[in-house]
């Protein structure tokens, strides 16, 4: 019997769709593109859904990323959880986690509002930065998620899906194709888009992203895996030709060659999400997703008639689940540093003990890893973990040093006469140890202050720094109610402070500090006892000279150092003073003879604040504060009270003279309210509530007395709208202080209100 003909044929057709299906290898091509690059996880999601296999993968850039996690056997659902965390966001923004910061490195608060940095041997050529955007946890979580995978297989055909990423050699003016080495280090150069992350050197070549020369790497896939049917996903085009007043473009076209964004071979297909999101808007990552899996289902159909083989869900789970145990864990037994062709010994030391050995695991090494980024004298550092035979691994961290110098401008600009300009120059070194030399100054007619201290810090685990300081500082309270449309009266209390002495710095973990401190002061007060002085009038003068020494225990993970609206603050400080106070009177005392008097009191003061409530656009704080003093009486009532500690919560509240917010005990609470209208614009309304414990009178007669418990309470408030710009906060204010004779005080400002550190309070 002859079979019929049709069936025949059919047969044939079946069993050769079969047998190319079985042999059918599938190469996927993911290009460049920053936030829009992420739709390229939609695509493989749409992909795996539709068990339509993924044997290869190549990726520039934003694809690099997406392609190295699939190939290290993350899974569509992983990938995406993964880019939409809060700590993906951070990372694309230059930020850390709270717990990353290393508050014992942190600077104190001062006016700066913007700083630049030069090296003794070429200011010019080192002052530009290379880079906008810190990577500092973005190289972190790279070497976490991909560095170990390098510590555990030999290449990238190892992988579970085998990978090739391209980065850009800009000297030769080539691309770079990865094909083994340090995974995390072969994504990151590719990822390396020009002045917003710092560049780094793979074997001794500074390489860019793969995007200036390769955007789309088909040929890399067609050269190195030839497989039989290639699919990409392409977010990226090459930029129209520049005009000639388009700066940007004609840049643009200088650094980057136009890429090939077609496919080398007839068996393959491009899917071009189609997504509004932009280059750098990483909040827009879940739209990009989405956009890539709906252009991929769109195209589905297509891709099934020409792709014959299928993969099961249960294929591919168990595949990863074999590839993930292959991969050990992150087990640190030993750190190289190295600092061009030099080792740092400091910073060695800063990550590991020299003579005991250590197995740091992910959560410790990230601990120490902070709190070596956090040097001042430390810029840049890049980590690889290399494989040791005893299964452990060496974390190699390439270093790079700070410029030599820095300098600080800033200040506070204002309608009212409290204007302050800021300067600061700071040089620093490291070898051995680490120091770094500081002068400062503040000047306007309201403050005025100058600093100098020399820090020295040994290498530790966790270290101990020792910073001896000198400091002036001097208030002008000349009527610093009135806005620039009024004329200002003269001075009627001028504050003068020299103090030096030690401290102290020790870490409690990464985000407490414990001070201990203890200088030498020379106070000098000049007042009226009056407010109804006239030009013969002389002012009174108390001196108080003396020791102090104070212990304080810091916590602090607030987001701003002004107006800040989350994170929290905790601070307690036990300071004892000790002096001798000499009085002298002028024409306005109540007393006519000279005092001379020993004076001596412990103040303890506690310090809190934080946000309950902290959503994209509403933010809730609490504030409170306590204060417990000894402190004795001085010869008069002005002198007693300046020497107390002030409840200024509104940062205004520091550049008037407010006797009704100092008292010897008092207890604060407030509350903040914060409407975030848009990124970086808030609404903020401060309400706080002043209870005195015990307060300094003085009765009709001029004698000195304690008032009795609790009375005397007050309040004080403040509205204000504030853009925190990159230099500075830029608001309208209306505070509300409602025992002075005009209680509303109006002022438009820039920059910060700060100052130094008041010598014994």
């Amino acid at each position: 019997m002859i079979p019929n003909p049709r069936y025949l044929l059919a047969f044939c057709l079946l069993f050769a769709q079969l047998s190319f299906g079985q042999e059918q290898k599938i190469g996927l091509v993911l290009s460049g593109g920053g936030a829009t690059g992420l739709a390229h996880i939609g695509v493989i999601k749409a992909l795996e859904e539709n068990n339509i296999p993924i044997d290869f993968v190549t990726g520039t850039s934003a694809g690099a990323l997406v392609g190295s996690m699939y190939a290290i056997g993350f899974s569509p659902e992983q990938m995406e959880a993964y880019v939409l965390s809060e700590d993906f966001q951070r990372m694309s923004n230059g930020q850390l986690r709270a717990d990353q910061h290393f508050l014992f490195r942190e600077e104190a608060p001062n006016g700066s509002m913007f700083s630049f940095s030069f090296s003794k041997d070429s200011i010019l050529k080192k002052f530009l930065p290379t880079n906008f955007n810190s990577s500092s946890f973005l190289d972190f979580e790279m070497m976490k998620n991909l560095g170990t995978i390098s510590a555990s297989v030999d290449d990238f055909d190892s992988l579970f899906v085998p990978f090739r990423c391209v980065a850009s050699d800009i000297v030769n003016e080539e691309s770079i194709v990865f094909e083994d080495g340090h995974l995390n280090a072969a994504v990151r150069a590719s990822m390396t888009f020009p002045f917003y992350i710092k560049p780094i050197r793979v074997n001794g070549v500074l390489l860019f992203d793969g995007g200036l020369y390769n955007n789309f790497p088909s040929n890399v896939m067609y050269t190195d895996f030839n497989p039989d049917y290639i699919i990409g996903s392409n977010v990226s085009f090459n930029e129209p030709p520049p005009g000639q007043d388009d700066l940007i473009g004609q840049l643009t076209h200088m650094l980057v060659t136009d890429s090939d964004f077609t496919l080398p071979c007839e068996e393959g297909t491009i899917i071009t999400p189609d997504t509004d999101v932009s280059t750098f808007d990483f909040a827009g990552v879940e739209q990009a997703i989405l956009d890539g899996y709906n252009s991929t289902m769109a195209s589905i159909d297509s891709l099934k008639m020409q792709i014959t083989r299928r993969t099961t869900p249960e294929e591919i789970a168990a595949r990863r689940a074999a590839f993930r145990k292959k991969i050990n864990p992150i087990n640190v037994t030993s750190v190289s540093t190295r600092t061009g062709n030099k080792e740092l010994r400091y910073t060695r030391l800063s990550m590991i003990k020299s003579k005991k050995t250590e197995n740091l695991d992910i959560h410790e090494l990230e601990k120490r890893y902070f709190r070596l980024y956090a040097t001042p004298q430390v810029s840049f550092i890049f980590p690889r973990l290399e494989k040791k035979e005893d299964g452990t691994q060496n974390l190699a961290l390439e270093i790079q040093k700070s410029k030599d110098f820095k300098i600080d401008v800033g200040g506070h600009l204002s309608s009212r006469p409290v204007n302050t300009g800021y300067f600061g120059l700071t040089y620093q070194t490291i070898g051995k140890i680490i120091t770094k030399s500081h002068v400062e100054s503040y000047f306007g007619k309201f403050y005025g202050s100058a600093k100098a201290d020399l820090t020295v810090e040994f290498p530790a685990i966790l270290p101990i720094s020792a910073t001896g300081y000198f400091t002036l500082n001097r208030w002008d309270y000349f009527r610093s109610f009135a806005t620039f449309f009024e004329d200002v009266r003269p001075s009627f209390l001028v504050q003068n402070e020299i103090y030096g002495g030690l401290t102290l710095d020790m870490p409690v973990g990464n985000t407490i500090k414990t001070s201990i401190d203890a200088r030498f002061f020379a106070l000098e007060d000049e007042y009226y006892q009056t407010d109804k002085f006239t030009a013969t009038d002389t002012a009174d003068i108390t001196n108080f000279d003396g020791f102090s020494t104070s212990f304080s225990i810091l916590k602090n993970s607030l987001n701003r150092k002004q107006f800040a609206s989350s994170g929290h603050l905790f601070q307690l400080q036990f300071r004892y003073n000790y002096g001798e106070e000499h009085s002298i009177p002028g024409t306005t005392s109540f007393q006519n003879f000279d005092v001379i008097q020993n004076q001596s009191w412990i103040n303890i003061d506690l310090k809190y604040q934080g946000f309950v409530i902290d959503k994209p656009h509403f933010h809730l704080g609490i504030n409170g504060r306590l204060v417990y003093n000894t402190k004795s009486l001085f010869s008069n009532l002005t002198a007693s009270t300046l020497v107390l500690t002030e409840y200024s919560p509104i940062p205004d509240a520091q550049t008037f003279f407010l006797p009704e917010y100092r008292s010897l005990q008092f207890g604060g609470l407030g509350i903040n309210l914060i409407g975030t209208i848009r990124k970086n614009l808030d609404v903020r309304l401060d309400g706080y509530f002043y209870q005195p414990i015990i307060r300094v009178i003085q009765t009709d007669n001029g004698s000195l007395g304690y008032s009795g418990y609790f009375r005397g309470r007050s309040f004080m408030a403040s509205a204000s709208l504030i853009y925190h710009s990159v230099l500075g906060p830029i608001r309208t204010t209306l505070n509300y202080f409602p025992q002075q004779v005009d209680p509303l005080s109006f002022q438009i400002s820039f920059g910060y209100v700060l100052f130094n550190e008041r010598a014994i309070r």
